[in-house]
């Protein structure tokens, strides 16, 4: 009795029930600890970029002159621009999150995170970059920071979340994608006009940041639950 037991404990671990309750473990602790972080910015990008990439050093710029300004750095938690990220604003002493995911090759996390939380579900992990987040930087990166831009883009595009400043990193890197969008889905009406007015390029850290500022003077402080996915 004892064993067929055992047997039907093993097997529900590896069923759809049991995956719940980890669900509903990864957003509880994740939630618990970012709820008391404060307004964030996330910024997405490569976990292959090197630290003598421009980029690296743009990003500890960027996330340094944000956490001086008493806003939160949040990032993937890895290598890379992420590192970069946190890097810079750790080394002001700023709050540093990295919500790291588990992955077979390429992610680790990364040792300037003064805040980390680490997350087996894609999407739950999601759901905390834009729940904690009162902007979004991408700089150069894959199909992760693709996907990311994409989907922050359409929830503000459907007014899922507030319009939130969106800022891509680099016009030599996201510039070709940019017209491809205006050339393609605009000239087609596959969105609408005004659509590639809901984010912003730029070469210049100090214009990332003055933009977030600017929304934070405009919007105020974050209420508890400040967008639709509370």
């Amino acid at each position: 009795m004892g064993r067929c037991m055992t047997n039907q404990t093993i097997a529900f671990t590896k069923e759809d029930p049991w995956r719940v309750f980890r669900i509903m473990a990864e957003f509880v602790d994740s939630f618990e600890v970012l709820s008391q972080v404060g307004p964030a910015v996330t910024i997405f990008g490569s976990a292959r970029t090197l630290p003598t990439d421009p980029y690296y050093e743009a990003t500890v710029t960027i996330a340094g002159e944000l956490a001086r300004n008493h806003l939160a750095v949040i990032t993937g938690g890895g290598p890379g621009i992420m590192a970069a990220a946190n890097r810079g604003a750790a080394k002001v002493k700023g709050k540093s999150v990295g919500l790291n995911i588990e992955l077979p090759f390429e992610q680790k996390g990364n040792r300037y995170a003064n805040i980390p939380l680490r997350f087996h579900y894609f999407f739950s992990r999601k759901v905390c970059f834009v729940k904690y987040s009162v902007a979004f930087v991408y700089m150069p990166g894959g199909f992760g920071t693709l996907d990311e831009f994409f989907e922050v883009l359409t929830l503000v595009q459907t007014q899922r979340i507030p319009r939130f400043p969106l800022i891509l990193f680099g016009r030599d890197y996201w510039g070709g994608l940019v017209r491809w969008m205006k050339t393609v889905l605009e000239k087609n009406k596959n969105i609408s006009p005004g659509d590639l007015d809901l984010f912003v390029m730029t070469d210049d850290p100090q214009e990332v940041v003055e933009r977030i500022l600017i929304y934070m003077k405009q919007v105020g402080p974050p209420v508890e639950t400040p967008h639709g996915l509370g």
